[in-house]
């Protein structure tokens, strides 16, 4: 296998799934939908895709050599989307209690 693809590995077959949670925050609550929370949304996806890929490198980077090959993509993949599912989940917290302050005030 490709260096490269095997370095990579973890996050390309986690891309689909990443995509679909990521559009799911993006869409939902529809409302409202204006400059700060895109802006909001945006650095959250951004950040969460860089955590996930620094995870997979440290993971496949930090694995240990005795344990196997399979090992690495295992411990990639499972801190990658760890760190992405942080990310999100921690984000996503926040939307909410920032929405519902605005709503509160208006």
């Amino acid at each position: 296998m490709n260096p490269q693809v095997e370095l990579n590995l973890a996050l390309i077959l986690f891309v689909p799934w990443f995509s679909i949670l990521g559009w799911l925050f993006w869409a939902y609550p529809r409302q409202p939908r204006n400059a700060a929370r895109t802006a909001f949304d945006s650095a959250t996806l951004v950040l969460a895709a860089i955590a996930a890929f620094w995870g997979m490198h440290w993971g496949m980077h930090n694995a240990d050599p005795h344990a196997g090959a399979i090992w690495k993509q295992v411990l990639a993949t499972s801190v990658a989307y760890g760190l992405f599912l942080a990310v999100m989940t921690a984000a996503l917290i926040a939307r909410w209690r920032w929405l519902r302050g605005r709503r509160a005030a208006a």
